[in-house]
């Protein structure tokens, strides 16, 4: 398989998981409902940058010894299920706080450095997603070049994830801003935090509770 060919085939299944509803999308989504395009652009950024570090790392051979330990596979489940979960509750009990909210300032709710923070959480999340670590050593191998160098390779295909993601938070976070002034409401945006949170605690559940 040559390198036109390998990124092609390895295009199509990345785009067919990309497009899976998970919690990067919801994630993603929220962040366009309650706090405005910036802070959506921000998470959906930091999500990419975590795909781009998996990609790197499986390449290198790091998530491989992720995946080859039980000990530090478990070790990430966990971390990463204490994440989602934590941010999950937050969530849900920025839902149940929100009153009578302007639904003209979504962009203005913010505070100061949260498009950072934002940045941050999309990180974290892909980080401490042991499935992705893992689908990154079971693909990657599978579509490098005779030849290719494996590290220079891998985050090519990392980077054609990246582009297709940020497509597809680029196609979700405009379909929201299409509908602002119905998903500005405050009982719609109340109504995105609890629904939100929920799937961030149930995957977090499913995370602490789920083996290779």
């Amino acid at each position: 398989m040559g390198l036109p060919e390998s990124l092609i085939s390895f295009a199509v299944v990345a785009a067919l998981l990309t497009v899976v509803p998970g919690v990067d999308t919801a994630l993603v989504l929220r962040a366009a409902v309650s706090r405005g395009r910036r802070y959506a652009f921000a998470t959906a950024i930091g999500v990419g940058s975590g795909t781009l570090v998996w990609g790197a790392a499986a390449a290198a051979g790091v998530s491989t010894l992720v995946t080859a330990s039980e000990v530090g596979y478990a070790v990430l489940r966990v971390v990463g299920a204490i994440y989602l979960v934590w941010m999950g509750v937050g969530m849900i009990r920025a839902g149940l706080r929100r009153r009578g909210m302007d639904a003209g300032a979504v962009e203005e709710e913010s505070p100061p450095g949260s498009v950072f923070g934002a940045w941050v959480r999309g990180l974290g999340t892909n980080l401490l997603n042991p499935k992705v670590g893992v689908f990154y050593v079971a693909m990657l191998p599978q579509f490098l070049p005779e030849g290719a160098p494996p590290l220079l390779m891998g985050c090519l295909l990392a980077v054609v994830h990246n582009v297709e993601g940020m497509v597809w938070f680029a196609m979700i976070i405009s379909v929201v801003g299409l509908a602002k002034s119905w998903l500005s409401r405050d009982a719609v945006r109340r109504g995105m935090d609890l629904v939100t949170g929920t799937v961030m605690v149930g995957f977090g559940v499913k995370v602490a509770a789920s083996h290779r």
